[in-house]
């Protein structure tokens, strides 16, 4: 008999084949972390079951079978090659496997040559991810299925991890968007992402095998696939079990059961892991820590006995609903803290219901909401005011701490923290899109042990060796946090060790401090998170200084928007009563605006029978105001009405197409004109979309790329689409020089990207990809190198006729750029003489484009600012000493920008910067250390595909906020 065991990372799967072969036995289960421990009551069962003392051959696969086996000397077999015999004895004729499991994910090409492809550290996209969203949406994985088979909008959401997902799909929950529509859109992340992150480039097509178990028991997720590979795949018998089949077909080493399972149990028993100091040496210890922040207390009244006057704060956060009712002192009379089931309406109704019956003699005066779901609620209830999230949290906060300097909330999956100078709000810190230092990483990793966090959190406090486990995402982290249980770590070492983690994330990737003391000492520590004891301790050894936890931590962002609206009540609150409350209706309506080129998906919530509506997922304010957001003031709306009106012109040499992305969005006067003077037809691929970047998607080689790279494959294949026969886009080392930097390249990405299309796109016979090094940064020598690029693909074009033509693209550009200035100055004597805020919303040229920026300039109009952009402003500046080398002209442009305003009162910057950047690494410091040496706060958005404003609106009504305090 030959027994094959797959150890993967959530489940063991186990097959017995007979001596032709044939299955006698097999089983899947999930180990939940004990692997000896299943291991060897698998085969213990399958010894005194099957095997019954006859001759056995056993291999071992799987992603964590290699280490048991090399210590328990049992014959071993790398997963995929297993996968490769396995399917070569069943399905011969496979092309491609597309194989997903509990943290791993691959795709085996067996035609066209064998290669195989696997994602790394992160566990994006796999079982795991899934396990993580069908929790978020408090549904299993069953009925999760089911429901996408009945969606009607797909959402863009990230698959690249779990963490990043739920900053997607949480607030689209608390919008009130379907399951259906969201469980289907997950499935089609996990699709794009396992294409676009592993085939990278090379074409998945002919006859493809499903494997795994997320494929396997998810029907949907197979429908996901098929419709982005545009082909019907394979899920076969017995398709759980391919890695153990392989494993077993290929066993040859005949084994002894009884001492493989002595040495299984005794594996791990006496291995080592990295330990750091215990939280507390003993209990007086803790008990004097318990004492000293217990007397950071809110004062509480009896809402039995009170009369009169009480203000409602309400705070909907990310994955938690909590509220409290006020008395007139600021005294808490009632509260409530709970989980939202991604729809906070129902419990805020029930929470009212509740104060109105319980508490006939108590007058709600005012309600305020803050949170994820703020505007939700304000329209579903009526409540009086709406206040961003750091202004409650920093209100709350100097109740307890009247100098505050510092404040930091840690939540379920968002981080805020903020610096308080002169008694506002000066510097802020948000965690972007990733909530690996927050309560959820916390929360999943109590859930995967089988703990809940409030049991799991306590363990850690006497941990005699905490593991270090570094400050890594949740995904990253589960290989590690079962590589220390292999190597004897308790759950009470992995439960301190993981709360280190959150600490060492929040102090060191998302504020990044050099020093306790950049921070301040006056600190006020908030939020869920840091109800958890080990948690508040180890921030407090790591900063070196005692910090302010109030006994409502949890409360706070209610509490302050409570203290918020008890300072501007009016005596009469405009919350529905009682009686609206009990026949209380919430319709929620998908559509589509189409008002735009945007075509946001929206989320209709009709409350009260029609009385009410809230409007969720839109880019701007046409589907709320039926009318268009003002452009007069939009320096990125004129940029892209400018450059749109670069149409193409009949010519004697026929069509030539420019792919509208990157450098093309600040260049496409110069090339337009020289291509429009030479006699060719310049054709331009449409405006990026969601549907041109998934057209591209598979011929794209990296997923670490910036996205706006990533859009260009898209482009291109646009163009080719289109049948244009020849398509230009240049390598380009330089940039023109500006006088402002040390040198003017283009950044890498920007200046070789074509040699990457070119060597990733196969293009139709007759094709020319003119892709040639040109540098337009030489007047002179540019038309004589340009003379013999063209030559190459094009005859009977003279030397001056290219002299002519690049004349007047020099004169093009320059026309443009005078454009652009003089526009700005106008937008700027406009916004001043109507006391407007000014926002330079800074960036690449190609930010423009409206797929990648997300209309995060519509947003800024709609909160009546002016938006004009870098250039505008870098033209008005001498150059100047950096502490970085500055040498690229669309840095030395935001530098430029940053010195510029650095007096003005009345602008202020915030920097896009796109994931996977590498070079914003430095630019994003130095434009910070610019700005705050002259007193002005550092705002950055972060942009990829994906396209929820929630944080960045945030981030915007912080910053207002800030500047208006």
């Amino acid at each position: 008999m030959k027994i094959g065991l797959d150890v993967g990372s959530t489940t063991i799967k186990c097959v017995v084949l007979d001596d032709n072969n044939q299955i006698l036995y097999q089983s899947y289960e999930r180990h939940y972390s004990q692997i000896t421990e299943k291991m060897a009551e698998l085969l213990t069962k399958i010894q005194k079951e099957i095997v019954k003392g006859k001759q056995t051959l056993l291999t071992v696969s799987g992603s964590a079978g290699m280490g048991i086996s090399q210590t328990c000397k049992l014959p071993f077999i790398q997963e995929v090659y297993a996968t490769r015999v396995a399917v070569g004895k069943l399905i011969p004729d496979a092309d491609v496997i597309i194989e997903l499991g509990g943290e791993d994910a691959k795709i085996l090409f067996l035609s066209g040559g064998t290669e195989v492809r696997m994602n790394g550290t992160c566990a994006g996209g796999t079982g795991a991810f899934i396990d993580q969203m069908a929790t978020l949406l408090n549904i299993p994985l069953d009925e999760m299925d089911r429901l996408a088979e009945q969606y009607e909008k797909i959402y863009t959401i990230a698959s690249r991890c779990g963490v990043f997902a739920k900053s997607d799909v949480q607030p689209l929950l608390n919008q009130g968007a379907r399951k259906s529509d969201i469980s289907a859109s997950i499935f089609a992340a996990v699709a794009n992402q396992t294409i676009a992150g592993l085939a990278q480039g090379r074409k998945i097509d002919g006859k493809v095998i499903y494997l795994g178990g997320p494929l396997t028991f998810l029907s949907q997720l197979r429908e996901s696939f098929d419709h982005a590979l545009q082909t019907k795949g394979i899920c076969p018998e017995n398709s759980l079990y391919y890695v153990a089949i392989g494993a077993a077909l290929s066993s040859g080493i005949e084994t002894d059961l009884d001492t493989a399972l002595e040495s299984i149990k005794a594996y791990g028993t006496t291995a080592n892991f990295l330990s750091i100091p215990p939280l507390f040496e003993n209990q007086e210890e803790y008990d004097e820590f318990k004492r000293r922040h217990a007397e950071c207390r809110v004062p509480r009244g009896n809402a039995e006995t009170y009369e009169g006057d009480a203000y409602l704060g309400i705070d909907a956060g990310s994955t938690t609903v909590k509220a409290v009712l006020l008395g007139k002192d600021g005294e808490v009379l009632d509260s409530i803290y709970k989980g939202n089931s991604g729809n906070p309406v129902p419990i805020i109704r029930e929470y009212l219901l509740s104060l109105y019956n319980k508490y006939p003699k108590i007058q709600i005066a005012a309600g305020a909401v803050t949170g994820y779901g703020e505007e939700l609620l304000k329209n579903a209830f009526n409540i009086d005011f709406g206040i961003v999230e750091t202004v409650a949290h920093f209100t709350a906060a100097k109740c307890f701490l009247p100098n505050v300097d510092f404040v930091i909330d840690i939540g379920g999956q968002d981080m805020k923290c903020f610096k308080i100078h002169n008694g506002a709000i000066d510097n802020i810190f948000l965690n972007e899109a990733c909530s690996s230092g927050c309560g959820s990483f916390l929360q999943t990793f109590a859930n995967t042990l089988g703990y809940d966090i409030e049991d799991f959190a306590k363990l850690g406090l006497f941990a005699k060796h905490p593991v270090d486990l570094g400050s890594r995402c949740t995904v990253f982290m589960n290989s590690q946090v079962k590589q220390a249980q292999k190597d004897g770590a308790t759950t009470e070492d992995i439960s301190a060790g993981l709360s280190v983690s959150v600490v060492k994330n929040a102090i060191y990737k998302v504020i990044r401090a050099a020093s306790a003391e950049e921070l301040g000492r006056n600190i006020v520590v908030q939020g869920g998170t840091f109800l958890n004891d080990a948690v508040l301790r180890i921030f407090e050894n790591e900063l070196g200084v005692h910090v302010s936890r109030p006994d409502i931590s949890g409360l706070m962002g209610a509490y302050g928007a409570g203290i918020y609206a008890k300072n501007r009540s009016t005596g009469e609150s405009t919350i529905i009563k009682k009686d609206e409350l009990e026949n209380f209706q919430h319709e929620v309506k998908v559509t589509s605006c189409g008002r735009c080129s945007n075509n946001c998906r929206l989320t209709i919530n009709v409350f009260g029978g029609g009385a009410r509506r809230f409007i969720g997922g839109n880019r701007c304010e046409k589907p709320v105001t039926k009318r268009s957001s003002s452009d007069e003031l939009n320096m990125y709306a004129f940029k892209l009405q400018t450059l749109r009106s670069y149409q193409p012109v009949k010519g004697k040499r026929g069509q030539i197409g420019l792919p509208m992305g990157l450098n093309m969005y600040e260049l496409l006067p110069f090339w337009h004109t020289f291509f429009t003077q030479l006699g060719f037809e310049v054709v331009l691929s449409p405006l990026s979309s969601r549907e041109l970047y998934i057209e591209g998607q598979h011929t794209i080689p990296s997923d670490t790329v910036c996205f706006p790279a990533k859009l260009m494959h898209g482009h291109v294949q646009a163009l080719i689409d289109q049948g244009i026969e020849n398509i230009f886009y240049p390598c380009m080392s330089y940039n023109f020089d500006e006088g402002l930097g040390d040198n003017h390249y283009n950044c890498p990405v920007v200046a070789y990207y074509p040699e990457v299309i070119s060597a990733n796109m196969s293009a139709p016979d007759g094709l020319h990809f003119i892709h040639d090094y040109v540098g337009i940064h030489r007047k002179h020598d540019f038309p004589i190198k340009m003379h013999g690029v063209l030559a190459k693909y094009f005859d009977g074009i003279s030397l001056s006729e290219i002299k002519k033509a690049a004349k007047a693209a020099y004169n093009e550009y320059d026309n443009y750029l005078a454009r652009i200035h003089e526009k700005g100055d106008r937008m700027i004597a406009q916004a001043q003489k109507e006391h407007r805020q000014i926002i330079v919303l800074s960036g690449r040229p190609y930010h423009l484009d409206p797929e990648i920026n997300h209309g995060i300039d519509k947003l800024i109009i709609s909160l009546g600012a002016a938006v004009i952009s870098e250039d505008v402003l870098s033209c008005k500046v001498h150059r100047f000493p950096t502490a970085v080398l500055n040498q690229w002209t669309y840095h030395s442009r935001l530098y430029a920008a940053a010195k510029y305003i650095g007096d003005k009162p009345d602008m202020n910057l915030v920097q896009l910067v796109s994931f996977g950047c590498g070079v914003d690494a430095i630019t994003t410091d130095e434009v910070r250390r610019i700005l705050e040496e002259n007193g002005k706060i550092y705002t950055q958005i972060k942009i990829d595909e994906i396209t929820n404003l929630g944080t960045v609106k945030i981030r915007l009504r912080s910053l207002f906020a800030a500047l208006e305090s």
